[in-house]
């Protein structure tokens, strides 16, 4: 199991991932709120998982969110 962590931005996100045992897979990495970057972020996860049904992904958003957003 691995697990992801996403800090929730406008324009881009903070991620981590580690897995069920404690180990750093990724160190904070940011990635863009587009394609190319969710991309980027499936990408490492799949590198380091080949069945993606055993990944837990949690966020963390603004408590306040502008109206633009």
């Amino acid at each position: 199991m691995i697990f992801v962590g996403i800090d929730v931005a406008k324009n881009k996100h903070d991620c981590f991932i580690t897995n069920s045992d404690g180990e750093v897979l990724f160190k904070s990495f940011t990635i863009s709120n587009n394609l190319d970057g969710f991309d980027k972020l499936y990408q490492k996860i799949e590198s380091v998982m080949e069945d993606v049904s055993k990944v837990k992904v949690g966020l963390v958003y603004p408590s306040v969110i502008n109206s633009t957003f």
